[in-house]
């Protein structure tokens, strides 16, 4: 009998107009057979499994190892902040942005790229007003992929940010559990030619797109248009697809 190839999960667990963009295609081009296969290879170590809890870095300053990318202006805030009811104390990531509505600010984790993660974050509004997630395959501040919870609209978004140019893959309602603390997940994995992002809220699967336009790229958090937004026990997997986890066995 033949032995499949066994695709490798994640091995961790866990649990409006601005929008809306052009129906078009933007800017980076679809990955080769190639690039794909060294892009795997080059995410293949082992210090790409993060884990991030800001609980050892200096209050009012940017978390260690993270970086502001500006592509609009005024810039977002962002510093790390004690809470009394962060997940894991004491300390929380805080954003706020006050750009205008077709704007989004991000804030990367430095020399870290990822071509399929499993990205999992919690995430509080401070005063219940605020959109803002997770960012993957980012290469700039004007390329990368959004996942977008809107408090406000109690909706989720994907977005694909090409060359500035911001396009919506999906959006669907989400139900909030009433509690402070929420959960994302994003994970990007691949099946065979087709590459799809998945997104999580509170544990529920809410969204699920194939597109390949961007591929291996950095981390981080994201805010849109004016809001407010606390980032907690951030973690980074990669997925190792088309990989066996053992030798199949001889038959």
């Amino acid at each position: 009998m033949r032995q499949l190839p066994i695709l490798c999960s994640s091995l961790f667990f866990v649990s409006i107009s601005w929008l809306v963009g052009s129906g078009s295609s933007y800017g980076i081009q679809l990955e080769t057979h190639e690039e794909k296969a060294a892009n795997l290879k080059q995410q293949a170590t082992g210090g790409l499994f993060q884990k991030w809890t800001f609980d050892q870095d200096q209050i009012d300053h940017l978390p260690t190892g993270f970086e502001q990318d500006v592509s609009n202006e005024p810039p977002a805030t962002w510093a790390v902040q004690a809470s009394t009811t962060a997940p894991s104390l004491p300390n929380v990531v805080a954003g706020s942005s006050r750009c205008g509505e077709q704007c989004f600010q991000v804030l990367l984790a430095k020399e870290l790229e990822y071509e399929y993660p499993d990205l999992t974050v919690r995430f509080h509004t401070p005063d219940g007003v605020g959109a803002g997630g997770v960012v993957l395959g980012a290469h700039d501040a004007k390329n990368f992929y959004a996942a977008v919870i809107d408090s406000v609209q109690r909706t989720a978004h994907l977005l694909r940010i090409s060359n500035g140019r911001r396009v919506s893959l999906a959006e669907a309602s989400v139900h909030l559990k009433p509690v402070e603390w929420h959960s994302l997940r994003v994970q990007r994995n691949t099946i065979i030619s087709k590459d799809f992002i998945e997104v999580y809220v509170d544990g529920a699967l809410v969204l699920s797109v194939e597109d390949q336009t961007l591929g291996l790229g950095r981390v981080g958090f994201v805010l849109a248009g004016k809001s407010s937004m606390f980032f907690d026990s951030f973690h980074a997997v990669p997925l190792f697809s088309h990989r066996p986890l053992s030798s199949p066995p001889a038959y």
